[in-house]
């Protein structure tokens, strides 16, 4: 049997080989809806933007599905491929594929039904709910497609394919990079524009990713087990659990953080709309840093899994290690452009009037003070999950943002107003990293002492 390139070669050329075509592909997955802010901005204005501010929950609820299972059975296949056991890592795979569809259709049909109820929820004014559910009701067709997309991108990445899944990825952002500004300007369609053309270039991705299933190397015959299997599933999900629960997260702080935007700002000179839509091009901005760490960490995970269920701990260590001293330089540069260049990042969404860019460019340089620090939660928990642990995998994802944040956002503007807003983010993301720096300690001190034993 070849020998499996995961347990040998160095961790820079693995990385390098995992990670950048990762990281390509999710700083693309994040283009998808920053190329629909920009060009709302300029077509429709800052409630265009305050618009897709309230709709993006919908995202993320859908990237927190396709995480729960296709970074779960990847995991699992890596670490069953570590093991030797190729039939398991073909079951893990096939039942992934048929429940992303199952879970995808069924997110549609809901999502569908609840909109009108959903949208408020997720910070929509009487100014911006007309374009909110415009745009809405469009994206809502693409979802299946994007949870089977993302989800198949972490088992071609497990198969040692990560420039397939990158392929994907970019094919599509490239068709909706043509038909955004067409559909906008030329057609005159406006949001409902800026929703069409992101759904067809996530169509043909999905298209591209599903051609994969006949190339499968590791797991050639995982379309042979695309059948439920509830037990198989529930493994999947609790690998999975960690990577999803960081987005439900996410999904709570949009929730929070949109109504006290729009609660405080009421209460402002700036007004609901402002902060909303302020907060959204902030967010936008901080994706293309947690595409770097997102793709860091799903770069990393094969590379972790296999060696951890192959017992070669001191290259498991060395691959965090590396991975996190490459996204603490990212994280620095990033926090460079943000704090010396607040008005040009702000004004690639589209110009606006004194007040909004005051409040704007605020809102950016406080929110992501942290900045260089930020993502080492993210990849000690998905460190946790890689290795087959979890339950600590899930505390680090939770601990930032609903146990610190959510506090802190509901806490802090009572005495600050917007400000505290503002500053429950960088607050947040040094206690967190703190606590990722500890229990990532205790782990490796075990590592070090079972690695002992067996020597």
């Amino acid at each position: 049997m070849k020998k499996n390139p995961l347990g040998h070669e160095r961790i820079s050329k693995l990385l390098i080989k995992f990670a950048i075509p990762s990281i390509v592909a999710m700083l693309v997955s994040s283009l998808y809806n920053m190329v629909d802010q920009i060009f709302i901005g300029w077509g429709v204005g800052y409630l265009g933007n305050a618009a897709t501010t309230v709709a993006f929950p919908l995202t993320t609820i859908c990237l927190a599905i396709a995480l729960l299972i296709g970074v779960g059975a990847a995991a699992g296949v890596s670490l069953n491929l570590g093991k030797g056991d190729q039939k398991q890592a073909e079951i893990l795979g096939g039942t992934a594929i048929f429940s992303m569809f199952l879970f995808g259709i069924i997110y549609f049909m809901i999502g569908q039904l609840l909109l009108p109820q959903m949208l408020p929820l997720f910070g929509g004014t009487s100014d911006n709910m007309p374009l909110a559910m415009e745009y809405s009701r469009i994206i809502l067709i693409g979802m299946p497609f994007l949870i089977v997309t993302n989800g198949l991108s972490n088992l071609i990445r497990a198969d040692g394919s990560p420039s397939y899944s990158m392929i994907c990825m970019i094919i599509g952002a490239l068709i909706n990079l043509v038909l955004d500004p067409t559909f906008i300007f030329v057609f005159n369609w406006g949001m409902a524009g800026a929703a069409w053309a992101t759904i067809i270039g996530q169509i043909i991705s999905f298209a591209v990713a599903l051609a994969y299933l006949k190339k499968f190397k590791t797991i050639p015959d995982v379309s042979k087990h695309i059948q439920w299997d509830w037990p198989v599933l529930k493994r999947i999900m609790s690998l999975g659990l960690s990577n999803s629960l960081n987005q439900v997260s996410i999904l709570f702080v949009q929730l929070v953080i949109n109504n006290s935007l729009v609660h405080y700002g009421t209460l402002s000179a700036y007004g609901a709309d402002i902060p909303i839509a302020a907060c959204g091009i902030v967010m936008k901005l901080n994706g293309l840093y947690i595409s770097f760490m997102v793709g860091l960490a799903q770069g990393s995970q094969p590379i972790l899994g296999f060696n951890y269920g192959a017992k070669q701990y001191r290259r498991v260590r060395k691959t965090l290690l590396t991975s996190s001293a490459i996204l603490f330089v990212i994280g620095t540069l990033f926090w460079c452009f943000f704090q010396f260049f607040p008005n040009e990042a702000i004004l690639v969404f589209g110009n606006g009037d004194a007040l909004y860019m005051k409040y704007a460019t605020h809102f950016l340089t406080t929110f992501l003070f942290m900045l260089p620090i930020l993502g080492f939660q993210g990849l000690a928990a998905n460190y946790f999950s890689a290795i087959g642990q979890p339950l600590k995998g899930v505390l680090l994802s939770m601990s930032r943002q609903i146990f610190l944040f959510i506090p802190l956002c509901l806490l802090l503007p009572k005495f600050l107003g917007l400000e505290g807003i503002a500053l429950a983010a960088p607050i947040s993301d040094l206690l967190a990293c703190l606590l990722s720096v500890v229990l990532v300690f205790f782990s490796f001190q075990k590592m070090k002492k079972t690695e002992n034993q067996l020597n």
